[in-house]
């Protein structure tokens, strides 16, 4: 006998942590794949989009299994959006010819260290704010459902899954322009970074939304795929 809940109504949230937890790996290994990494990003914000409209079809749910549903998808967002970007960042660093050629991040100086400690520094901080936007998320979710207040209308702070189109789109530029997008990647985190943790109201899209979400998300993995192996082989 096992601990935890397995019907359907948690089949996309596994999903999404497997292919993260994938893509942290697959980022990490040898060299680094960025490149690689940022295809299960895209994949976990697939998953992600659909997982509570799915569990919500199931009507008898108890409330342990909606909280324990709603803890597993914060636990498996802060690997699939907060770890995975970080990870893709690192093994940026790794592979970027800007970085290894330009600014000479190898060459064992003091000003190579800073930078390194520089560029960590942002995807540490990152982790962090994604963190505490789902901690805050889940403290007021609960509030939320314990006064009875009805489907939530926004959100407070941008959502952490806003990772799985922001980044991707950033990479995209790698094709499109040809240049090293590593300092523009670590820019964009930080700024996202800050907008996970900013008190601002941000609308909560429904079915439509997350349809042109998702093709949205579909149309930059297709763009990645036609640059990376048709026009740029």
């Amino acid at each position: 006998m096992m601990i935890g809940y397995y019907d359907y109504t948690m089949i996309l949230t596994y999903l999404s942590l497997v292919s993260a937890g994938t893509g942290i790996i697959v980022s990490l290994s040898g060299h680094g794949h960025p490149f690689i990494g940022i295809f299960f990003l895209m994949f976990s914000g697939f998953c992600d989009a659909f997982d509570g409209k799915v569990a919500r079809t199931k009507k008898d749910r108890t409330p342990k299994e909606c909280k324990y549903g709603m803890h597993l998808d914060s636990l498996s967002d802060i690997v699939a959006f907060g770890m995975l970007p970080a990870c893709i960042g690192s093994a940026l660093i790794k592979t970027s010819p800007y970085l290894r050629n330009t600014l000479d991040i190898y060459d064992g100086s003091f000003r190579a260290a800073a930078i390194h400690v520089a560029l960590n520094a942002i995807l540490v901080f990152y982790v962090l704010c994604a963190l505490i936007r789902l901690a805050y998320y889940n403290v007021t979710e609960e509030e939320r459902i314990n006064s009875n207040e009805g489907p939530r209308k926004y959100y407070e702070g941008l959502p952490v899954t806003n990772s799985a189109l922001i980044f991707p789109t950033v990479m995209l530029f790698q094709y499109i322009t040809r240049m090293d997008i590593t300092l523009v990647y670590f820019v964009v985190a930080l700024i996202t970074a800050f907008l996970f943790i900013t008190r601002f109201k941000v609308a909560k899209v429904g079915l439509k939304g997350t349809i042109v979400c998702v093709l949205i998300g579909a149309a930059i993995f297709a763009l990645m795929l036609i640059y990376r192996y048709v026009i740029n082989k």
